[in-house]
């Protein structure tokens, strides 16, 4: 079955097309969402809301682009907004202060751990929009196009933050201690 008729069955009302569009594409949202926002509790919040949506409004799917790409688009949105509201639940100065800081040095830190979590640190390090686009284009494989509705950008500049970010990227991993080579 298509996923038009999919979303067609569930706009109607169908759990069992609801089911199938969930278990196809949940893992994918989720791991979209956990790259954005970097905590797993705070993403499966946000898959549910996002499945909820789906639930909610799936009569107003035109079929302009696939169904993922609307997924991942209303993700990202719900992503921004559970941002936005930790931020505003900050620690106080006091009780940051209080915590103790046990980070290594970069030396033994990049001694302790692979390279994959360097990388992931670095990645992390990246501003959103270019922490979007790369996880967009290389850990989602979306197309430009694609990445382009996703964000609500032209192509032109998913292309452009696409290179910034592989610059700035490839900065931080040499600052990291990290060779082109892997492992």
């Amino acid at each position: 079955m298509s996923e038009a008729d999919l979303v067609e069955r569930l706009a109607a009302g169908d759990k069992a097309a609801m089911r199938a569009i969930f278990n196809a594409h949940h893992l994918r949202v989720f791991r979209f969402v956990v790259r954005l926002i970097g905590r797993e509790d705070i993403a499966e919040d946000v898959v549910t809301e996002v499945f909820l949506d789906l639930w909610r409004q799936a009569g107003q799917f035109e079929q302009r682009s696939s169904l993922s790409t609307w997924l991942l688009a209303i993700a990202r949105n719900k992503a921004y907004s559970a941002l936005r509201r930790r931020r505003e639940e900050q620690l106080d100065e006091g009780v940051a202060e209080a915590i103790p800081d046990h980070d290594d040095t970069p030396d033994v830190h990049a001694q302790k751990i692979n390279k994959a979590a360097i990388l992931r640190r670095c990645l992390d390090t990246l501003s959103p929009e270019h922490r979007a686009v790369m996880d967009l284009v290389y850990y989602q494989e979306e197309p430009i196009e694609a990445v382009s509705r996703i964000l609500g950008i032209p192509e032109n500049t998913v292309k452009t933050r696409m290179f910034h970010a592989r610059k700035r990227l490839s900065e931080l991993c040499q600052a990291a201690g990290l060779d082109r080579g892997w492992p």
